[in-house]
């Protein structure tokens, strides 16, 4: 098991260079899993812009960031709250077992 002291991504997305990441660490989720991830992040940066980050706490708990650059006046910045914690509600099930599962495999 790896012994991690800082936060873990899971996985992100930004706006700026259109790109998605998804730590190789999890590369042994189930397809379907990796895909709900991906449309969730890149919908998320097509609709609020900047970036959203899924990360791992050191306790294990699952947390969702999004951020902007400084200069970028298109973010929205009431929305994006707003939309993460619909992510939240909306995908409640999935989000609870991805915090068993890091529990479970990553942490002792």
């Amino acid at each position: 098991m790896i012994n991690y002291q800082d936060d873990i991504t899971l996985c992100a997305a930004s706006a700026y260079t259109q790109k998605y990441y998804i730590n190789e660490d999890f590369s042994n989720l189930p397809e379907e899993v990796q895909n709900e991830l991906k449309i969730m992040c890149v919908l998320f940066t097509e609709d609020i812009g900047g970036t959203i980050r899924l990360y791992f706490t050191e306790e294990g708990e699952l947390m969702i960031e999004a951020d902007k650059a400084e200069e970028d006046l298109l973010y929205d910045d009431i929305g994006a709250p707003l939309k993460v914690k619909q992510l939240q509600r909306e995908k409640r099930d999935l989000l609870e077992q991805l915090e068993t599962y890091y529990k479970t495999f990553f942490l002792e």
